[in-house]
Order: C-alpha cells, then sequence, then structure tokens
C-alpha cells in the first residue's frame, strides 16, 4: 500500500499511524522549519515514541545548505582586500582586529556556533573543513571596505571544524542595515591549506537571525539605526532569504542581552554538487555589487557610499 506515491510502513494501521518519520517526510522541510525552527526539529524527532524493528522509517537528515553570494564585502581576496592571507586570521574571538590593526568591534555580545555535515559521507560530521566567517558591526560597517574602518579586519576570522564537524566565534551581534536583513556570512573550504584562495571555496552562505532577539539588541546603545531599517525589511522580501525565508539559514539564538546570545545552525555540505554562490562576477556580479577586484568607495555605515543589496 502507498500515499502519493510512497510505501506505508505501517500497512495494516491507519495514515495518520504511520510514524513520525513518515508524517515528518510528507511535511514540506520548509514548513517545518520555519514552525518550530531548525533545533526543535530533532526535539520533535524524539517525541514520536519507539517504532516496530519492522518499520522502513528513515531519520530525518539536514538539507543542503543554500548558495548564496558572497556580497561586495568578502574580504577573500575575490573583491579586493584579502584577509586569509593574513597570519592570525584563524582565530575563535573575532572582535578585536589583529596583525598591525588595533580597533574592536563594540556589540551585545554573541557566540556563534556551525554545525558542519558532510552530506556526501552520509551526514557525518564534516571534521577538518574550514569556515571563514564575516559581518558587519553594529554601525552597520564592514571593516576593510566601509568609511572610517578601512584600516580594521575586526568581525573576520578562521575556525578549523572539530571532530563533532563544529566551529566556534565569539563575536558581537551585528546590525541591520538599510535593505538587507541583519545576517552572517560564511565560506566552507575543504581545510586550512585552502582558504587562500577563494575559488576553492565548497560553500557559501549566510546566517539569519530571528526579528525577536533583533528587536531586543537593537534596543541597545550604538545600534540605533537597525531599528529603523529593521521595521523596513523583512525575511519574506529579503533579496537573499526571501526565496524560503530563510527556511535552511535562520539560526536558533538564546540568551539575554546582558549574558549575550549563542547562535547555532546545523549546515548541509555536499561536496558532490557545484557551488554557485560567491562573489560573482560580469554579467553574473550580484545586484549593487562593485566590480570584482575593485573595492567600493563606501560602504554599509559610511558616508560615500550606499549599502550593499547583499
Amino acid at each position: 500500500m502507498a500515499y502519493e506515491g510512497r510505501e506505508l510502513p505501517r500497512p495494516g494501521a491507519e495514515l495518520v499511524d504511520q510514524g513520525c518519520g513518515f508524517d515528518l517526510g510528507t511535511m514540506r522541510r520548509r514548513d517545518l522549519l520555519r514552525a518550530v525552527g531548525l533545533g526543535a526539529t530533532v526535539l520533535g524527532l524524539g517525541g514520536c515514541g519507539s517504532t516496530p524493528e519492522s518499520s522502513t522509517e528513515t531519520p530525518a537528515t539536514v538539507a543542503e545548505i543554500p548558495d548564496e553570494t558572497a556580497g561586495p564585502y568578502p574580504g577573500d581576496g575575490s573583491n579586493g582586500p584579502n584577509v586569509l592571507n593574513q597570519s592570525g586570521v584563524v582565530r575563535k574571538d573575532i572582535r578585536p582586529s589583529f596583525g598591525t590593526a588595533t580597533g574592536t568591534a563594540q556589540g551585545v555580545p554573541m557566540t556563534l556556533t556551525l554545525s558542519l555535515k558532510d552530506l556526501a559521507n552520509g551526514g557525518a560530521a564534516y571534521t577538518g573543513a574550514a569556515v571563514y566567517v564575516w559581518h558587519c558591526d553594529r554601525a552597520g560597517g564592514y571593516s576593510l571596505y566601509s568609511t572610517g574602518i578601512t584600516g580594521q579586519n575586526y568581525l573576520r576570522g578562521v575556525q578549523i571544524a572539530d571532530d563533532a564537524g563544529e566551529v566556534t566565534f565569539t563575536s558581537i551581534f551585528p546590525a541591520c542595515y538599510a535593505g538587507r536583513w541583519p545576517h552572517v556570512h560564511f565560506e566552507v573550504y575543504p581545510g586550512e591549506s585552502s582558504i587562500t584562495d577563494s575559488t576553492k571555496a565548497i560553500a557559501t552562505s549566510q546566517v539569519a537571525l530571528p526579528k525577536e532577539i533583533c528587536d531586543e539588541v537593537y534596543q541597545q546603545a550604538g545600534y540605533e539605526a537597525s531599528v529603523t531599517n529593521l521595521a523596513q525589511v523583512s525575511l519574506d522580501d529579503d533579496n537573499v532569504f526571501g526565496e524560503d525565508s530563510g527556511a535552511l539559514q535562520l539560526a536558533v539564538v538564546t540568551g539575554t542581552v546582558a549574558e549575550g546570545y549563542v547562535a547555532s545552525l546545523e549546515v548541509g555540505v555536499d561536496t558532490t554538487t557545484t557551488p554557485t554562490g560567491g562573489q560573482l562576477t560580469g554579467d553574473g556580479a550580484p545586484s549593487g555589487a562593485p566590480p570584482a577586484g575593485a573595492p567600493p568607495s563606501g560602504g554599509p555605515g559610511g558616508p560615500d557610499g550606499p549599502p550593499p543589496s547583499r
């Protein structure tokens, strides 16, 4: 017996009694994630109870993270400066600048953990992968690019995935600048030895941050402009997350302003597919991005340049 072309694991039972695995397979993953969040999916599985040994149910697996543009301010050498070839870029705390730069980004503390899954290896932990993370500061500016902070390289760093496939960064909560939903950029590389060449990235994507947390953070000093900017955008109409409202990119965030926040996201990486994100050039350049290799004259948060569309 089958339902919608799918074999029923319990042919003698009613459709509603086919088990949690069958139910989750029937639901669209996007709608499930939007309703309960990626982390709650695991909790939901735990609440379904045991299944008969003869059951053909299989556990839900993480989907491949959507490919996205790296935007006009990657700092990976694809559009001007390359922070990835500098000594000291492999670090956990990305709040201070490193090398000859001395500035430190101020803002509400945030710890970001990305859990990498190797989809080409059955969803196993992607041990040894290198992850480059970068995002704007609380004023909406990007180090290396935005007016007044071109000499800084804070809020950029690399971590190597541990045995659990996890990387963790100590940072601040980013601003919301005009035209974009609050986000964090990241690139995944096969290993530390490949990070100096942006063309070797095997995944490029962005992390979206929940509105209720953004509302709390943006009441704090230094984030004043984010209040107005956030009111003018939504996940549904964002030009990166809008296709599915960030279903696979919306972080689970806990914490408080006083103690800081912890953001986490499970990231499925499939090395058998061709990466389509990153810093595009020529006719494929992201809307509003400067030509590759030429840094913009200004940047988000700076008076000489408009905010990027990405």
